[in-house]
């Protein structure tokens, strides 16, 4: 799984307040992932995406100009399909 936060360069506590609740939500949910945070406006322009934060999941744009809650991102890797398939080994 692979999780982009992507913000503006000029962005700050926003940007870091999204790591922090994507960390404790890997955590929660008990999942290995990589996480990047980009601050590049062209990235942003790539992936069509004009407000910061963004949380994009598998290059699939979750959140869009907020900042999620830990919950929230929890019940987003919940439903990739990945998880489920995880979650059937084990039960």
């Amino acid at each position: 799984m692979r999780i982009d936060i992507l913000c503006k360069p000029e962005s700050g506590k926003r940007c870091e307040q999204t790591l922090k609740n994507v960390r404790l939500a890997l955590s929660r949910a008990g999942v290995e992932a990589e996480v990047h945070l980009y601050r590049d406006r062209r990235k942003m322009i790539d992936n069509r995406v004009y407000v910061s934060p963004a949380l994009l999941i598998d290059d699939s744009v979750r959140i869009a100009g907020r900042v999620p809650e830990v919950e929230e991102i929890v019940r987003f890797i919940a439903e990739r399909p990945r998880y489920h398939k995880r979650l059937q080994r084990v039960a």
